[in-house]
């Protein structure tokens, strides 16, 4: 018995060309074309959801630097006298004091401090 496949291909090239819209040229319009562009595609999303974290992370710690030696400190002292005083306090919560709460950072910049020199 002979299986006519064309409303099965049609349905599955329309799903994919319909995740392809936004893609340049034949790239949206091609189903070879776009097939090939989504899987690449694919790998770069599933690769950057892991590098952003890693991107995000390296931000904080450069803003947690800056704000530190601003009191007078260097980023690794400043995290040891953290450690040392039992504040827990992420690097995300840390990057946005220096940011936006410069005061209140200066005061947990002082208490990390006081913890490495008592």
């Amino acid at each position: 018995m002979r299986v006519k496949t064309g409303t099965v291909r049609h349905r599955r090239h329309k799903k994919l060309l319909k995740q392809a819209r936004g893609f340049y040229s034949g790239r949206r319009k091609h189903f070879r074309k776009a097939k090939e562009q989504l899987e690449r595609s694919l790998v770069y999303a599933y690769r950057d959801r892991r590098q952003k974290k890693r991107d995000f992370r390296r931000l904080w710690i450069v803003r947690i630097n800056a704000a530190a030696r601003l009191n007078d400190m260097n980023y690794s002292t400043f995290m040891h006298g953290l450690k040392v005083a039992n504040i827990e306090l992420d690097r995300k919560i840390l990057a946005d004091m220096a940011m936006n709460a410069p005061e209140a950072f200066a005061k947990v910049a002082e208490a990390s401090k006081a913890a490495l020199t008592a």
